[in-house]
């Protein structure tokens, strides 16, 4: 058992270790900001001049720059023509450019470098530098007719243009919208006038002396229609403007129009201008203004046209850029760079300025993946995309963590090798491995790391098992015939254990399966065939034809002609080749679209609308989905007077109505409809009759008043119905409906002149309302009727669901035909889309071949019960079926339908009913909350409500946030949330920063809109000062704490101690005072000389059984003297010699009734001569040890032993070595340890003092 003291040292040694350690923490290196401020772009240099590339990067450790021309680095000490500024910028002091000579001109990139950290390389940027002044044509002298165009040539090398001017008779020509300069340098006059006429000449200026053209005089005369300049094919990049010129004149002056793939341009377009006469000027360019353009001039009697293609290049842009990365040896990561563009752009990688090549670790196609990190990994990567548009480039930062190179702070045991690793499964292309439990797990919950490798490479991969206690791991995506090396190592709690030793395995060799076919082509011969053709691959016995990704087709040849396909209708066809081994490699996906052909179906939902006594209005829709079999050219609308045949007259438009005018009173006209695409006309419509009416109504004056005005009052609303005006020959438009409280003038609704009743909603229970109607044409309003109705009180039931038909059954006429019409039968709702239902029926009131050859019309009419007071909405067709479009997504919707003819109307027929497919939610989230979390200010908790327009059940929802609100999509931080939770937590913000979330709402079908920006500034932190001041607070009280301990168990130490010792000393003294008179019994008085007083000490009698009588040391003076006395006996004393016989005598006898079993008796040897003071050590026994045995020994008082006593250690035991110490000797004893373990206590807190105060 350890001494008190010692255990006091080790307690106070843990307390301070554990306040002395808390504030340590395993340190990571982070990452280093390191990105281009500026960056260098195309320029354009004059040959002598200077040139500056500009280049700057910035980063918290110290950047070098250097610059490459056309990929190697740029030695800037041997010339002196090129410098880098102190901001990294390049300048070049003169251009040097000549035929032979060109060393300026090129492709620079800036290359930033951190010492031992890595490089990264900026965009490239060509430098181009302008040709001698020279010019390719000289200006001609021309003429043109006052109002007219005309243009004036200065031909120039591209790179010369922007350098050109004109002059008019030794004066600038200002520009202006009728005087422009096209960018090949040309000058163009429209509507001419006299004062135009002059002599024109072109020069080059700012490429040193100014050259000049010769002069060519513009005069004013007659011409004819004639092209000068058209547009021409151009490319150009987004943002940029450009001008197609279209410069014509001729007399009377042309018209100049434009057209974008065959639609006319709208002028009027912010984008859009037409200078110069009839130039067309686009800035900004976006990609939807790519595509053909056609300049069409009309000079009355000519007309001309030239058609040239715009392409539009957008350059890269980054939608995902790689970020910085933290990983650790032989991890696999992936560095994500997705970026879009036009061209698409390619991408490529770089390593510290290095590209990085193909290989079986480094894999790349948009994304670079590193297979089994190596130290050497660590560095900064670059993405760089380049199209014809331009060329960007984004970088991030990879740190490899070295885990165990800080010093360990814990010794727990980790788990020893695993054992038994064996490869239970081999292929090809994957290997099982399996082991056995490591002899010492040390712990529960055992994980397993598989690192494998090729055999001779020091790259190493990790595979982790999918679970504690799994002993088995499959690697796959290994390659055929190739030996790997595996080991495995284990991990606790404590962290990874030893590896188990190396196992190197060989996967199989793979049977020959046949490659890719080569040469695969698919060519579209026709609207429903492709015929597909490709070459043999090696050990090839048959191929199956894989199209669509869904059909398969056994061939045995090398070509094939698929059919049966759909019409105008992309197909993807792959090719697998199959042997005796099973099948091969497929080739990539073709997609070609088979050829387009005329629509297969007609036009939906033909209407006549008859307007007035000679003109009908024509409405259609466009055939279903998947029949147009083409891209829609137009319509052809063809219409005939009478039922028979007759000659028919055709109009194309390209809108989904027309007007046809001009036609004779009273009579029927019959109409159909077809489409087109470029291949010709669909199927028409059946002929679709309507009579004209044999007077127009007179518009001359307003209407009468209505007939009747009838209410009915509800809870909540009143339904009204009326009657026309009786005068039937004056034009109604509409009608107008007043009401209010007490006035009918606080609302008004305007209506259909066709409608004959209304119900007006949301109104008070139990209030008077004064409702007022009158009709309404273009004269103005008529005299209006009042009626007034009270609404019933809350207490009464609900309001029904009016049906207004049956309420008003024939809404035409005040009373009901008593011949009404049938209804229609077998009402049918199918789905076509999200918002499109086909509604069709049938008339038992027509024959059997269901023709119609009548006026009479049908109303459809549908509404959903959500929310359940729904207006019916309604239609009118002519048709047997009519499609409902702009329907709400996800939703029940019911229709029903009733037929008109004349003034006779059927009654509803039975519903039918058809629920929407769903639909991307078309509104964004509503009522978006940020709030702090408390006591977290780095966490937030965000809330919000599902959208209004969900269009389907929700199935998640993704919460966008950045602290920039104008940032792009990609560049915002994207938290998903699954399922239709309306909560979600944010953690890890930046404290005192201003974020904003978005949220968007998704379903099956996709993505719905995002809501609005929400703005949400995360608080404060505490400033530096107070957390120092924390800091500094935390640390006095964890070393006041140390204090208190430490001096509480020093005291307690000391107090326990001398309480000891004070109770030692009082048993011990008691119990020698009953050992002298023991003794002073026993052995009587005797005499000495020289002493005033007769002494008689006691005999140190030892009572132990087992005590064993042993030789004594020898004196060293000659005559040795044993007494019993503690007194000193000098050499002069006569007794000395008696008393020294008697004792021997004495002893001898004590050790023969020793040997007899009696009690043995022993005297103190003392010798005559006092010599020098001698003190042997003795151990200390425990103070338990002391008491365990105190009724063996009795202990002598300490003034018995004074410096004469000489306590020498015999060669063999003896009493004396087995002697206990006295318990005045332990309590001194005692002391002295507790004052040194207090002593060491308070020197190591001092130590642990200083190393807290010490940076």
């Amino acid at each position: 058992m350890a001494d008190p003291p010692r255990l006091l040292v080790f307690f106070a040694s843990l307390i301070s270790l554990r306040f002395c350690g808390a504030d340590k923490g395993s340190d990571i290196r982070g990452f280093t900001p390191f990105q281009f401020v500026v960056e260098p772009v195309d320029t354009l240099a004059v040959r002598g001049l200077p040139a500056v590339l500009n280049c700057s990067a910035a980063s918290d450790a110290p950047v070098r720059v250097e610059w490459k021309k056309d990929g190697t680095f740029l030695n800037l000490v041997a010339d002196d023509r090129k410098r880098q500024l102190a901001d990294g910028s390049l300048l070049i002091s003169a251009v040097v450019h000549s035929k032979h000579n060109k060393p300026d001109e090129g492709v620079y990139q800036c290359v930033a470098t951190i010492d031992n950290l890595g490089t990264i390389s900026s965009r490239t940027a060509r430098l181009t530098v302008a040709g001698l002044p020279r010019f390719l044509s000289q200006p001609e002298g021309v003429s043109v007719r006052s109002g007219g165009t005309e243009m004036l040539s200065c031909e120039v090398t591209e790179e010369l243009a922007p350098f050109t001017r004109w002059e008019r008779d030794g004066r600038p020509v200002e520009l202006d919208g009728r005087v422009i300069q096209l960018p090949s340098g040309a000058l163009v006059i429209s509507n001419g006038s006299q004062s135009d006429a002059g002599l024109y000449r072109c020069s080059i200026d700012g490429l040193g002396p100014a050259k000049t053209t010769d002069e060519a005089q513009l005069q004013v005369s007659a011409e004819k229609l004639e092209t000068l300049q058209g547009p021409v094919a151009v490319v150009k990049v987004v943002g940029e403007s450009v001008l197609l010129p279209c410069v014509m004149k001729g007399y009377p002056v042309p018209v100049i129009r434009w057209t974008l793939n065959d639609r006319p341009i709208d002028e009027s377009r912010e984008r859009f201008a037409v200078i110069g006469g009839g130039s067309l000027q686009i800035v900004n360019l976006t990609e939807e203004d790519a595509g053909i353009y056609v300049c069409q001039a009309d000079s009355g009697n000519m007309t001309s046209e030239i058609q040239a293609e715009l392409t539009v290049h957008v350059p890269p842009r980054f939608l995902t850029r790689p970020s910085n990365t933290y990983a650790q040896e032989s991890m696999d990561i992936i560095f994500e760079c997705d970026v879009t563009g036009s061209p698409p752009p390619t991408v490529k990688w770089m390593k510290d300025g290095d590209t990085v090549i193909p290989s079986d670790y480094f894999r790349m196609q948009h994304n670079l993946q590193v297979l089994g990190l190596v130290k050497s990994d660590e560095g900064f990567y670059q993405c760089l995309a380049e199209n014809d548009a331009g060329n960007v480039q984004a970088s991030a930062q990879l740190i490899i963590l070295d885990l165990a190179s800080g010093p360990s702070e814990r010794n727990d045991p980790t788990p020893s090798a695993p054992r038994d690793v064996v490869a239970s499964l081999v292929s090809t292309r994957f290997i099982k491995l399996t082991w056995r439990l490591p002899a010492e797990p040390h712990g529960e919950n055992i994980t397993y790391s598989v690192f494998y490798s090729l055999e001779g490479t020091n790259r190493e991969r990790v595979e982790n098992t999918s679970g504690p206690g799994e002993m088995q791991v499959t690697i796959q995506n290994l390659v055929p015939d190739t030996k790997y090396t595996f080991r495995v190592v284990a991990s606790n709690a404590n962290g990874p254990g030893e590896s188990s030793t190396p196992l190197t395995v060989a996967t199989q060799l793979e049977v020959q399966v046949p490659g890719p076919a080569p040469n695969l082509q698919v060519v579209s011969v026709g609207t429903s065939s492709v015929t597909l053709s490709w070459d043999r691959p090696h050990s090839i016995y048959q191929s199956t034809l894989v199209y669509d990704a869904t059909t398969d087709v056994d061939v045995t040849g090398l070509s094939y002609t698929m059919t049966g396909l759909k019409t105008f209708t992309e197909y993807s066809f792959r090719v697998v080749a199959y042997n005796k081994h099973g099948p091969g490699v497929s080739t990539e996906d073709v997609v070609v679209r088979t050829l387009s052909d005329v629509p297969s179906a007609a036009p939906q939902n033909l209407t006549l609308e008859v307007l007035n006594s000679t003109s009908i209005m024509v409405r259609w829709q466009p055939p279903p989905t998947g029949t147009l079999n083409g891209e829609l050219t137009g319509y052809r609308l063809r219409y005939r007077k009478g039922l028979r045949r007759a000659d028919a007259a055709e109009i194309s438009t390209s809108q989904l109505f027309q007007l046809i005018e001009g036609l004779e009173k009273g009579k029927v006209y019959t109409v159909r409809v077809s489409a087109s695409t470029v291949n010709g006309s669909g199927p028409t419509t059946e002929w679709i009759a309507a009579e004209t009416f044999e007077n127009d109504l007179d518009e001359s004056q307003v209407p009468g008043v209505p007939s009747s005005l009838h209410v009915r009052p509800l809870v909540n609303r009143i339904v009204v119905s009326w009657t026309p005006p009786e005068n039937q020959d004056v034009l109604v438009r509409g009608y107008k409906i007043g009401y209010g409280i007490g006035s009918p003038h606080a609302h008004t609704v305007t209506l259909d002149y066709k409608q004959r009743f209304y119900s007006i909603d949301n109104l008070d229970p139990s209030s008077h309302y004064v409702i007022t109607l009158k009709a309404f044409n273009n004269m103005g309003e008529g005299i209006p009727i009042y009626n007034s109705a009270t609404t019933r009180p809350q207490s009464d039931p609900i309001d029904p669901d009016i049906d207004f038909y049956e309420l008003f059954n024939n809404p035409y006429t005040p009373a009901p035909d008593p011949t009404p019409m049938l209804p229609p039968v077998g009402v049918q709702a199918t789905v076509l889309s999200h918002d499109t239902v086909k509604v069709s029926w049938a008339d038992n009131s027509l024959a059997k071949n269901q023709k119609i050859t009548d006026s009479r019309y049908y109303t459809i009419r549908w509404k959903t019960n959500i929310p359940a007071n729904t207006k019916y909405k309604t239609a009118n067709t002519t048709t047997l079926f009519h499609t409902v479009t702009a329907l709400k997504p996800n939703t029940l919707y019911e229709f029903s339908v009733m037929v008109t003819k004349s003034r006779r109307s059927s009654t509803w027929s039975m519903t039918a009913h058809g629920t929407t497919f769903e639909s991307i939610p078309s509104s964004a989230p509503k009522d978006v909350t940020v709030i702090s979390k408390e006591g977290n200010p780095r966490i937030i908790n965000i809330n919000w409500q599902p959208p209004t327009e969900a269009n389907g059940k929700i199935t998640g929802y993704i919460i966008y946030y950045s602290t920039d609100v104008d940032a792009e999509v990609h560049d915002w931080v994207v938290e998903p949330v699954l399922g239709n939770r309306l909560t979600h937590q944010i953690q890890g913000l930046t404290l005192d920063t201003t974020y904003y979330y978005k949220i968007q709402a998704r379903n099956s079908k996709g993505m719905g809109p995002m809501s609005d920006a929400v703005q949400f500034h995360t608080p404060k932190g505490k400033s530096s000062t107070s957390l120092r001041l924390a800091r500094i607070t935390g640390r006095q009280e964890k070393r006041v704490l140390v204090i208190v301990v430490i001096v509480s168990v020093g005291v307690f130490t000391i107090i326990a101690v001398i309480a000891g010792a004070v109770l030692c000393t009082r048993r011990s003294n008691s119990h020698q005072k009953k050992k002298r008179a023991a003794c002073k019994s026993s052995t009587g008085s005797h005499k000495y000389k020289n002493s005033s007083k007769d002494l008689n000490p006691p005999d140190l009698w030892i009572h132990h059984e087992r005590l064993e009588l042993k030789p004594m040391d020898k004196s060293p003076e000659p005559n040795p003297v044993m007494t019993e006395t503690p007194i000193p006996r000098t050499a002069q004393d006569p007794a000395a010699e008696p008393s020294h016989q008697r004792r021997g005598e004495s002893l001898r006898h004590e050790a023969e009734e020793s040997r007899r079993g009696g009690r043995p008796k022993m005297m103190m040897p003392f010798d005559s001569q006092p010599p020098q003071p001698v003190i042997s050590a003795h151990p200390i026994h425990s103070l338990d040890h002391l008491h365990h045995h105190h009724h063996h020994y009795h202990l002598p008082p300490r003034g018995y032993l004074h410096h004469q006593i000489s306590l020498r250690a015999p060669a063999t035991p003896s009493v004396f070595s087995d002697r206990p110490p006295s318990a005045g000797e332990s309590a001194a004893l005692l002391y002295r340890d507790a004052v040194r373990g207090y002593i060491y206590i308070m020197a190591f807190a001092w130590f642990c003092w200083v190393l807290q105060w010490t940076p």
